[in-house]
Parts: structure tokens; sequence; C-alpha cells
């Protein structure tokens, strides 16, 4: 089963993204993920397509406690619809 998450990285480098949605498969495996940047714009990946410098991860995606410990990032849930809906906005372009 799917599961959705939010972060934001507080601080992140120039040309970097600031905010993160991904889709996790049951492994905690990223099969989708959405990347907005401080301009505004925002980079999509999936095993199929991908736009800007977004990728897909290599490894699982930590446990949600072992990212909201870190004071870098803030970190929450998120439904299916509202991945979706960022989802749609990054590849309907």
């Amino acid at each position: 089963m799917s599961s959705y998450i939010y972060s934001k990285w507080h601080n992140s480098p120039e040309n970097y993204p600031v905010e993160f949605y991904s889709e996790l498969n049951s492994d905690r495996f990223e099969t989708r993920k959405v990347e907005v940047f401080k301009d505004g714009s925002l980079g999509f990946a999936s095993p199929k397509a991908s736009s800007k410098t977004t990728k897909l991860g290599i490894a699982a995606v930590p446990p949600f406690s072992e990212i909201a410990n870190q004071a870098e990032f803030d970190i929450k849930t998120i439904t299916p619809q509202q991945f979706e809906t960022k989802w749609k906005e990054a590849t309907e372009k």
C-alpha cells in the first residue's frame, strides 16, 4: 500500500528544492516525487520520466520519526489526493 509525505527543507542551498511531495511503496521507496524549487518551479520523477534535476531516491526513505528529529526538515503525511493535485500541477504543463 502506498503512503504519501510532504517535507520542507529549511535553508536548502541555492538551486536545490525546498519542498518535496513523495509517494512511497510499502518498502518506503519513492515511486513518484515532486520537488518545489525556491523560484516556485516544479520538478517531477517517476520510473518512466523526470524533469529538471528531480530523481527518485535510490534508498528507502528513512522512518518518519528520523526525519522529524532533524531540525532542518518539517515533515507530515498527506492524502493521496493532495499528492495527486501536486503531481498533476508538475506534469501537466
